[in-house]
C-alpha cells in the first residue's frame, strides 16, 4: 500500500486568551506514523504564557517570527531563562522542562519537530503539564500533595484547584516573569538566520545545517536540522539521503513546485508546497524543489545529529564521480552527449540559478 505524501496543514488542538497549539495528525499524514515523527506549532499572544511541561518525545523547537522568553530545565539542572527571536533553533532532549512566555505586542510562534519512536502515540506528541486543569497536580489527591510538599490542607488545594488554565493561559499585564539571561543562551539556542552558511550559491540559495558541532545538544536529541532558502525561480537539485535518515520539512515562506521519484523510477508525488505545509519523504526517495519568483524558505529536521545527502545534479553531484565509459553505457548515449552532460552544472552546487 503506498503512502499519501502530499503536504498537510496543522490543526488547533487547544488555546484560548493566551493564543493556541496546533498539531499536524498521522491519520491524515500517514508518513509521520510511519517514520515515528511528531510536529506540532504553539502561537503566543502578548503575555501569552505556555505552562511547564516535559514531553514523551525528543524534540528541536524552531522559531517562526516573535521574539519571547523559553524557560528550560534540563534534569537534575537549574532553569536556563533564554531570549528567543525569529531563527532560533532549540534542542529539547528527553526529560527537558519548558515553558514559553511573550511579553511583545507581536505574535510569536514556535514550531516542534521530534522522534516520537519513545512516545505514547507514535507519529504525536504528548506532553505531560505540570499546572492547569490537566496537570499533574490534579492527579493527585489532596493528602498526597500535603505530604510530598509538606503543605497544609488550603495551600495543597490552592496547588491543586485555583489554575483553570489548560496549558495555555493570558497573564494580566502586572505580573512579573524571570527576565532571560544573556549567558544562558549558550550551548542552549542558535540563531540560524545569523550563523554562517554552509553553503551559499549567488542568486540560487543557502542553507544552514544544525548539527553537533554548533549545538551540541542535538547529540543528546538524536536529530539533525537544517534551515534553506530558495531564491525566486531556482532550483534545488535533485537529492536524497544516504544515510537512511528521513527528513520532516516545514514550509513558512514562499512556493514552490515539487517532485519526488521513488522506487521503479515512479514520480511518488508532485504537488505545490506553500507555507504551513508540512511534508515527510520516505527513505532514499529523491526530491527536487523549483521555486515560484517569491522564493522558498522551509525548516527541516532530520533523524540523524549528523546527517549525509547526495545530490545528484550540480558540481558536487554523484554523476561527477561516474566515469564517462560507464555513463554511456548506462544511458546507452555516445561520446558527445556524455561530454556535453558531464560539461553542465560545473559551478553550481545543491542550489541551481534561474533559467536566464
Amino acid at each position: 500500500m503506498e503512502l499519501d505524501l502530499s503536504p498537510k496543514l496543522a490543526k488547533k488542538v487547544y488555546g484560548g486568551d493566551g493564543r493556541s497549539y496546533y498539531a499536524w495528525c498521522p491519520d491524515e499524514l500517514p508518513m509521520l506514523c510511519h517514520g515515528n515523527n511528531g510536529a506540532a506549532k504553539l502561537t503566543l499572544e502578548k503575555n501569552g504564557f505556555a505552562f511547564p511541561r516535559y514531553s514523551d518525545s525528543s524534540k528541536v523547537a524552531y522559531v517562526l517570527q516573535g521574539t519571547g522568553v523559553a524557560g528550560i530545565i534540563l534534569p537534575e539542572s537549574e532553569e536556563k531563562v533564554i531570549a528567543i527571536k525569529k531563527g532560533d533553533a532549540i534542542a529539547l532532549p528527553f526529560g527537558v522542562i519548558s515553558r514559553w512566555y511573550n511579553k511583545e505586542d507581536s505574535e510569536s510562534e514556535v514550531l516542534f519537530m521530534g522522534d516520537t519512536s519513545k512516545g505514547h502515540k507514535g507519529g504525536q506528541f504528548t506532553d505531560f503539564f505540570l499546572t492547569g486543569v490537566n496537570g499533574i497536580f490534579t492527579g493527585f489527591t489532596t493528602d498526597f500533595v500535603k505530604r510530598a510538599w509538606d503543605v497544609d490542607d488550603n495551600t495543597a488545594k490552592a496547588l491543586i484547584r485555583n489554575q483553570q488554565g489548560r496549558g495555555i493561559v493570558k497573564l494580566d499585564a502586572s505580573v512579573k516573569m524571570p527576565e532571560p539571561k544573556p549567558d544562558h543562551r549558550k550551548g542552549m539556542a542558535l540563531n540560524c538566520e545569523e550563523d554562517p552558511l554552509d553553503t551559499d550559491t549567488k542568486n540560487a540559495g543557502n542553507v544552514v545545517l544544525l548539527n553537533t558541532k554548533n549545538l551540541p545538544l542535538v547529540g543528546q536529541v538524536g536529530l539533525g536540522a537544517d534551515l534553506f532558502r530558495l531564491e525566486g525561480n531556482a532550483m534545488c537539485s535533485p537529492g536524497f539521503s544516504c544515510d537512511s535518515s528521513l527528513q520532516v520539512t516545514y514550509i513558512f515562506k514562499g512556493s514552490a513546485r515539487l517532485q519526488v521519484v521513488g522506487v521503479d523510477g515512479k514520480r511518488v508525488l508532485e504537488t505545490i508546497v506553500k507555507p504551513g505545509n508540512l511534508l515527510i519523504v520516505q527513505r532514499f526517495f529523491v526530491v527536487s524543489k523549483i521555486a515560484d519568483p517569491e522564493g522558498l524558505s522551509w525548516f527541516s529536521i532530520i533523524t540523524t545529529p549528523n546527517p549525509v545527502f547526495t545530490y545528484l545534479a550540480g558540481s558536487i553531484g554523484a554523476w561527477k564521480a561516474i566515469s564517462p565509459e560507464v555513463l554511456q553505457a548506462a544511458f546507452k548515449v555516445p561520446a558527445e552527449t556524455e561530454k556535453l552532460f558531464r560539461s553542465k552544472r560545473t559551478n553550481d552546487a545543491i542550489f541551481l540559478p534561474p533559467l536566464k
